[in-house]
């Protein structure tokens, strides 16, 4: 190890991860938050008042700047922020949290990027990996972080990760065995400013790959199918809608690998639970994801048939009176309701508030993006979201005293060919044990209403 001295940027569950697994392995570390009103206190906690951290709120001291040897950024900062930019003049390495996990982690790695479908493909491939091999852990956005079980693997180890553009910035040496972009769509682009950026960090995910390695495009998808011109892992195209040589597709109802000179026969779309197109894209890239870390047919196929729709993420409930409603209980910050969001395609009653973990809005309401209709809050941030969402310029705000009561009002006035959406952006404490109960209670008030 190079480092004594490691400064982590974020005091969110990613960078509590990160400073975890640098104080396991005896490095001293900064904990660094721009927010002066963070708790010390808690975050000491969180960290077990280990002798070998440090809290630091507001600005970075020169002190600091120049005994760090290593910055390891949350994927919530900016790149371009103002005190990466100093900590990168300095000269220090600035690395993201995965970047840092697959410095300590072991065994083959399965990666997985893209706009959308990453959530249900990593699951999905996860519980085909695990079933062949029991020491597989699934990481990264999903919801884990990565630097949380790192520790946990060996040379025999699986890791399946869904990994974000903001991960991918700060990707120094990072090497999965088998990659996947799922399909490029505009998104971020307050982050990475142009569509060109996006899909080139995107890309990334194939840097540094070699060509014993396997990337798994959509062909269906212009710029994914683009992204094959110059890298140097191996190709394998996934299609719903064509048959590309060598690659994954539904032929006759089936979906089939081509490999080694032959087609092999995997399962038949009528046998899976999983329902619509872009699942079905979506299986496609996690058959020919766990083929090439080396699952056998027979064990992609029984779990495939069997999975169901990720719980809590963006779960269609049910349509009552041509209003579709959409659990995403689990989009328990900003960052993760962003992503319900972004799933809309039709005008949207959006659910949001909750317990205050200290977030700020900005993002997630300029996420917005014209699609949600009116926003309809709880809990203990309804105002502090309110006051964000107006600066932004939204005005079309209803405030609720609990979930069942949102649910009634936008039962009661969103119309034919819109959605509802409870996509919180915040944590469920304070009315709810945890998420899960949230999602399976909006759930059932929403199975109650008749037709």
């Amino acid at each position: 190890m190079n480092f004594k001295n490691a400064l982590v940027a974020g005091t969110g569950k990613s960078g509590i991860s990160a400073a975890k697994l640098l104080i396991a392995h005896g490095v001293k570390v900064t904990l660094f938050d721009e927010n002066e009103k963070r708790d010390k206190n808690d975050l000491m906690e969180k960290l077990s008042r280990s002798e070998l951290v440090t809290i630091l709120l507001g600005k970075l001291t020169d002190e600091v700047l120049k005994q760090t040897d290593i910055m390891v950024i949350s994927p919530g900062i900016p790149v371009d922020s103002a005190f990466v930019e100093e900590v990168k003049k300095a000269g220090t390495p600035v690395w993201s949290e995965i970047e840092l996990a697959y410095y300590f982690g072991k065994g083959k790695i399965a990666a997985i990027t893209g706009t959308n479908g990453k959530t249900t493909t990593t699951a999905l491939v996860g519980e085909i990996v695990k079933a062949w091999n029991p020491k597989t852990i699934v990481v990264g956005n999903i919801g884990i972080p990565y630097t949380e079980l790192c520790d946990t693997t060996d040379d025999d180890s699986a890791t399946v990760a869904e990994i974000s553009s903001f991960q991918l910035e700060t990707i120094v040496d990072f090497h999965p065995n088998v990659s996947a972009v799922l399909n490029l769509t505009p998104d971020h682009l307050n982050r990475h400013y142009t569509f060109e950026n996006y899909g080139n960090v995107k890309k990334s995910i194939t840097k540094n790959q070699t060509e014993e390695d396997v990337v798994v495009l959509n062909y269906d998808d212009e710029h994914t199918r683009a992204m094959a011109e110059g890298i140097r892992p191996r190709v394998v195209y996934f299609s719903r809608l064509e048959k590309p040589a060598g690659g994954v597709y539904v032929e006759d109802g089936h979906i089939k690998i081509e490999a080694n000179g032959e087609k092999i026969d995997v399962l038949a779309l009528k046998d899976l639970i999983l329902l619509g197109a872009h699942n079905v894209e979506n299986v496609l890239a996690a058959v020919g994801i766990s083929y090439y870390m080396g699952v056998p047919v027979n064990i992609i196929r029984d779990v495939a048939v069997s999975f169901k729709a990720v719980e809590h993420r963006i779960e269609y409930v049910k349509t009552v009176a041509g209003v579709d409603y959409y659990n995403d209980s689990k989009g328990t910050n900003p960052d993760a309701a962003i992503k319900g969001i972004q799933a809309m395609v039709k005008p949207t009653y959006l659910i949001g508030g909750g317990y205050d973990k200290g977030s700020t809005y900005d993002e997630w309401i300029d996420a917005f993006d014209g699609k949600v209709r009116c926003l309809v809050l709880i809990g203990q941030t309804a105002k502090k979201i309110a006051e964000t969402a107006k600066k932004h310029g939204f005005h079309n705000i209803v405030f609720e005293d609990d979930l069942l009561e949102a649910v009634k009002y936008c039962h009661e006035n969103a119309k034919d060919g819109e959605a509802v959406l409870l996509s919180p952006a915040c944590a469920s404490w304070g009315m709810f044990d945890n998420y899960e109960q949230r999602g399976r209670m909006f759930k059932e008030y929403v199975r109650n209403f008749k037709e």
